[in-house]
């Protein structure tokens, strides 16, 4: 019966252990907003606004974007995968746990309503974001990018109100193949021509 005992407690005590281990892991996992705000106000207001909301068109508005997206970009930054001068100075500086607040913060924010005034390219550019060009394959961008543009978190990046300026860059890009760490997005920028790049991004821009 000692030896039982023994052999329960033992067991109890290990268990206990692991339990505190993961605790503790979860805990360190946890990304620490107030550090996530206070690093963002210090390295990337200038560019992305106070709150995540950029006043200027050709950065991007990262308030409600999904954090896993924002990481997995500021790591390609940094390891050179996403080439940007800029954006390659400012990843530099941050480690990965900087990464990680500074997405979770910045996320936290509500992004503001998008802008767009050009009618006739918000409607073909609607068309194919929703259908897709078929006679020439063009996807559906709402395929991975959600109907409403809300995105998939890591992969896919939410474009609802996104700076037009900033989605023609970026589509510009992966169609040069300047932008290259996406090869999906390569494959579908190929595809498009310059007035379908502007249309795209003034309905997504439109998007409220």
């Amino acid at each position: 019966m000692k030896l039982i005992s023994s052999v329960l407690v033992a067991a109890s005590l290990a268990m206990s252990a692991v339990s505190g281990f993961a605790q503790e892991a979860a805990a360190a996992a946890k990304p620490d907003l107030a550090k996530g705000q206070a690093s963002f106000t210090a390295v990337c207001v200038a560019c992305h606004g106070p709150d995540g909301n950029s006043l200027v068109p050709d950065y991007p508005k990262l308030a409600q974007q999904h954090p896993e997206y924002l990481i997995k970009q500021l790591q390609e930054f940094k390891a050179g995968k996403r080439q940007n001068a800029i954006m390659l100075g400012f990843s530099a500086m941050l480690s990965d746990e900087d990464m990680k607040n500074i997405a979770y913060w910045v996320t936290t924010n509500k992004a503001a309503p998008g802008t767009a005034a050009d009618a006739d390219l918000i409607a073909q550019g609607k068309r194919i974001y929703l259908g897709g060009v078929l006679d020439r394959n063009i996807p559906a961008c709402a395929g991975c990018h959600g109907p409403a543009a809300a995105g998939i978190p890591a992969q896919y990046p939410r474009l609802k109100g996104q700076q037009a300026n900033y989605v023609v860059t970026q589509l510009t890009t992966f169609r040069s193949g300047e932008r290259n760490n996406n090869l999906q997005m390569t494959g579908v920028a190929a595809k498009l021509n310059d007035r379908e790049i502007k249309a795209v991004a003034e309905y997504v821009a439109s998007l409220k």
